[in-house]
């Protein structure tokens, strides 16, 4: 997020120009047993080898040969750089197989998996926000509506409860809504400066 917003300087822009979400998979549950019943009987479902398919379309290494218990390596490429850093440099202290990664990528994508009862996930998340620097959560969902309904109906109250998520929205389009200045780009923004004839 930091080097996000040191870019957007960079640019001529603010650091408060840009809204940075992260993807995550919430399992929600009314209790910790639940969610882990729940997010245990996802994981019998995963493809592993569709999951190894996804997971070399994003990093331009064929994973399918490899041993499933082989280590990831980074690997120079011209592909998805970020993605296999994900799963080599973001965290020194772990060392990924190739099916731990295909079991990661088969429920959650490149996001969390945050997995627990209604307070118990408001935790995580307030942890991501107050401690990353990123402004919200774009969700995904293993099981729809399920998963999502379950955010709707046991987290958003709760996160209400703590003051984290709106009880109202703004009127006005979506810029507006998230950046508080009208529905158009600012005047000295670079997209602005586009004529279309």
């Amino acid at each position: 997020a930091d080097g996000i917003r040191q870019a957007c300087e960079a640019a001529g822009r603010g650091r408060d120009e840009v809204l940075i979400y992260a993807q995550a998979l919430l399992i929600i549950a009314p209790t910790r047993e639940e969610a882990e019943a729940r997010f245990n009987d996802y994981r019998r479902y995963v493809d592993l080898d569709a999951a190894l398919a996804l997971l070399s379309g994003w990093t331009g290494i064929d994973f399918a040969g490899l041993d499933p218990d082989a280590p990831i390596e980074y690997v120079e490429n011209d592909a998805g750089r970020a993605a296999l850093a994900a799963f080599t440099a973001a965290d020194p202290t772990r060392r990924w197989t190739v099916r731990e990664a295909a079991e990661f990528v088969g429920l959650g994508g490149r996001g969390p998996v945050l997995i627990g009862a209604a307070s118990e996930v408001a935790d995580q998340l307030e942890t991501w926000l107050d401690h990353t620097g990123i402004d919200g959560f774009n969700l995904t969902y293993a099981v729809q509506p399920d998963d999502l309904a379950n955010v709707v109906d046991l987290l958003v109250p709760e996160l209400q409860r703590r003051g984290r998520y709106p009880l109202s929205y703004t009127e006005g389009p979506l810029r507006h809504k998230l950046f508080g200045r009208g529905g158009q780009l600012p005047e000295r923004h670079v997209g602005r400066q586009v004529s279309i004839q």
